[in-house]
């Protein structure tokens, strides 16, 4: 079965405790932060993962969109992320091995993201680290996208990696993810949807949690 991960992005982040708590269905929640350098955009931060932390019992999946993430990765381990994940652009390849090693040494999840215009090829020197790949379907940076169907490819091509050297990772999509787009996604070797205003703005939260999960 597929997890659903809200994305707080789309949440009303003057009643954020409120927001989290409806989405307790979900598998995991997403939290989406942006530095305003490596994405054109600013959102949270470390002190946003401390205070949210012990308002939920969901895995917060902490998507880092920053610039050389290998210097935060233990603080917002620290901060209660259980899942991290770090962009294969935002940084060399040695640093990036780096905070996904210091991630895994915090006993959490580590991961890598790839944005539209990156290869599946990029995440091969990372694949053993990593207990999650994350595939843009969107540019990072701001919600609301709409799906980029020309990701399939990619995202089946580290399908059949991760299968071939039997992997425990998750395939993670984020981006334009709805009730129709869920299917395209799952049917092309997701485990894991992000999805933001299609949860938020749905009339039933559960039941749209329970529509995207297929």
């Amino acid at each position: 079965m597929l997890k659903i991960a809200p994305s707080i992005l789309s949440a009303d982040f003057a009643n954020l405790e409120r927001e989290i708590r409806r989405v307790d269905t979900a598998d995991y929640l997403h939290v989406d932060v942006m530095d305003g350098l490596f994405v054109p955009n600013i959102t949270i931060g470390i002190p946003v993962v401390q205070a949210i932390r012990p308002v939920t019992a969901l895995p917060l999946d902490v998507h880092l969109m920053i610039d050389r993430p290998v210097r935060y990765v233990e603080q917002f381990c620290r901060a209660g992320a259980d899942i991290v994940t770090v962009h294969v652009e935002a940084d060399s390849e040695e640093n990036t091995k780096k905070a996904l090693s210091l991630i895994r040494a915090q006993g959490k999840c580590a991961g890598v993201v790839l944005k539209p215009g990156t290869p599946a090829e990029a995440a091969l020197p990372f694949l053993e680290l990593c207990s999650m790949v994350l595939v843009m379907t969107v540019e990072p940076g701001f919600g609301g996208q709409a799906f980029m169907e020309d990701m399939m490819p990619k995202l089946r091509t580290l399908r059949g990696w991760i299968d071939q050297r039997g992997l425990d990772c998750e395939l993670e999509v984020d981006g334009g993810i709805g009730p129709d787009t869920c299917k395209t996604a799952a049917a092309n070797g997701a485990t894991v949807l992000v999805a933001g205003s299609a949860v938020y703005r749905a009339q039933d939260i559960p039941a749209r949690i329970r529509e995207l999960r297929g």
